[in-house]
């Protein structure tokens, strides 16, 4: 039985009707996440988890049809059982589990396996037929655990106010910026970037508490912010914003930190590998435990992840989608498998 189908608008679900993360307008999609590559302008309606809903409103605008759910909330579709379930990406991602007469496919979205303490945590959910990212799909990216990672920051941002130094994390705004925020909280005022702000009102809208912060003011209230925290997306990192920050010292927060190489990619005085990705450990943790009967990989490591799966024996293909990376992309590097 195949219940889902690659198609030039998204991955599409015939018996039900209905789309799962389009990237060309359609009547019904289904949302994993709130993350720009899998949420899209210009749907007819929209289906997606309770702390998605206001990062749509916030990303696409207040206007539109959008229906949500809570994590196991079941609901028929043309005769397809729904339900979404925890992906542990970021605050709402979701899996989402289809079945129709006795089978069952999964689409994972984006997700990861670690437990962020921010973000509602990853839960198996056993199919036919799995739908899965390879980000980083390679051996090479292996996460610490939370609290050591976190530890890491903590030190960085010591040692710069020891050194009169201002630090400047550089984080992806929706899910990575706030994971920031809660690492470094009680070390100093947090400035964020606008928005930062603005998706940490969805946080604030659905429950999730944040630590204090203040919108950073990069036009007439730099001085404020000296020797302080700031949180800033990546597109101002070789910016003119940065260099007016006093005594600024730099890290980005990115798996691809991992890569010791990757450190050069851009001018930063530090970099730290925070994912909200699985790694390799966590992917092929997550696809064994499903018991899939066929993995399709959608995006990143392609190629090589699914290479892999099948040698290790666990039916797999590589479909092309158009979901991109979240995450900014280093320089490319060059990573053998490890032998099945």
């Amino acid at each position: 039985m195949k219940l889902i189908t690659f198609t030039k608008k998204g991955i599409y679900c015939p018996q039900g009707k209905f789309y799962i993360d389009p990237w060309r307008p359609v009547d019904m999609a289904v949302i994993t996440h709130g993350h720009a590559d899998h949420a899209r302008w210009g749907m007819k309606k929209y289906l997606c988890h309770h702390f998605t809903k206001p990062i749509l409103h916030q990303r696409i605008g207040l206007d539109i049809e959008c229906q949500s759910l809570t994590y196991g909330e079941k609901i028929n579709i043309n005769g397809v059982q729904l339900s979404l379930h925890p992906a542990g990406h970021i605050i709402g991602s979701a899996q989402i589990r289809l079945e129709y007469k006795g089978f069952i496919t999964v689409i994972s979205g984006d997700y990861k396996v670690q437990d962020d303490g921010l973000s509602t945590p990853f839960e198996l959910v056993k199919c036919n037929e799995f739908v899965t990212e390879s980000t980083f799909g390679l051996p090479i990216y292996n996460w610490l655990d939370v609290p050591d990672l976190n530890k890491k920051l903590q030190n960085w941002v010591l040692k710069n106010k020891e050194n009169n130094k201002t630090s400047v994390f550089i984080g992806y705004s929706l899910g990575k910026a706030q994971r920031i925020m809660k690492a470094v909280e009680g070390l100093g005022e947090l400035y964020v970037h606008y928005s930062i702000g603005k998706l940490n009102e969805a946080f604030e809208a659905v429950g999730i508490d944040l630590p204090e912060y203040t919108i950073a003011d990069f036009r007439e209230r730099l001085k404020e912010m000296e020797h302080k925290i700031v949180i800033v997306p990546p597109a101002l990192l070789d910016s003119n914003i940065i260099k007016k920050i006093p005594d600024p010292a730099t890290a980005i927060c990115s798996g691809w930190m991992q890569v010791r190489g990757a450190r050069r990619w851009r001018s930063a005085d530090a970099g730290f590998a925070m994912s909200d990705h699985a790694d390799w450990k966590g992917l092929l943790q997550a696809i064994k435990a499903t018991e899939a009967e066929i993995v399709h990989v959608t995006h990143g490591q392609t190629e090589v992840f699914s290479k892999y799966l099948n040698e290790i024996g666990i039916q797999s293909d590589v479909v092309e989608t158009l979901f991109g990376d979240d995450e900014e992309q280093p320089e490319k590097e060059t990573i053998e498998t490890p032998e099945p």
